[in-house]
């Protein structure tokens, strides 16, 4: 009957101390939630990384690690680490696919690689990553805000993209190298329709090229 009792005692203690524990738990990743906003509010991203990290690692379960998660991003964003930002966007998205933020987190990864992109004498790797970025935000959330802001971030995507072959064209063409020229000033007609002036100047060297070729070939 004694054996029967201190068990009774043990069990009550250690379901207390579990609901005790749970209470704690829930009050710390609470406190750390709302430190974290504090410090995102005042511009301490660093600050704010730290105490959203910690709720994200000490309590993966809490109602408020995915606030954590997206809000550690946003930090990194707002520090332009566009890399770690990529990451943690990339990783709350995988985690989280039908979350009502994805159309935000979407355009933000797009903003991520919109805001390295290069000018137009440079590789144009992170223009190219940014335009599918936004392309599919489009394809996946036609409706939504974040998509329509996307749009005007496309249609400078398309003019970098169709001013580097234009530059690169013009390298070739002063360079004597009319038929790699031509090819050049071809993909602005073929791949980039609304560029306006931009087409108009690649239809001249175009032509210009289509003489040199041809008084190439009579020589």
């Amino acid at each position: 009957m004694k054996r029967i009792l201190c068990l009774c005692l043990i069990l009550t203690f250690a379901l207390g101390g579990c609901a005790w524990f749970e209470t704690q738990e829930e009050k710390t990743a609470n406190r750390l939630a709302r430190e974290g906003m504090e410090a995102f509010e005042r511009e301490k991203y660093r600050r704010a990384i730290e105490s959203f990290e910690k709720l994200r690692d000490w309590y993966p379960f809490s109602k408020y690690a995915s606030l954590a998660e997206l809000k550690t991003a946003d930090a990194y964003y707002h520090l332009e680490e566009y890399e770690e930002a990529v990451y943690a966007y990339e990783a709350f998205e995988s985690l989280h696919p039908r979350n009502e933020a994805i159309p935000y987190v979407i355009y933000q990864i797009g903003r991520c690689y919109y805001e390295r992109m290069e000018s137009i004498d440079r590789d144009q790797t992170a223009t190219k990553k940014a335009l599918d970025t936004f392309q599919r935000l489009r394809r996946a959330f036609p409706k939504s805000s974040y998509a329509m802001k996307a749009d005007s971030h496309i249609k400078e995507c398309y003019e970098r993209l169709a001013g580097h072959e234009f530059y690169v064209g013009m390298f070739y063409y002063k360079s004597k190298h009319y038929k790699t020229a031509l090819d050049r000033f071809q993909t602005v007609l073929d791949e980039y329709p609304t560029v306006g002036d931009l087409r108009w100047k690649a239809r001249k060297y175009i032509a210009l090229s289509k003489e040199q070729m041809d008084e190439n070939a009579k020589d």
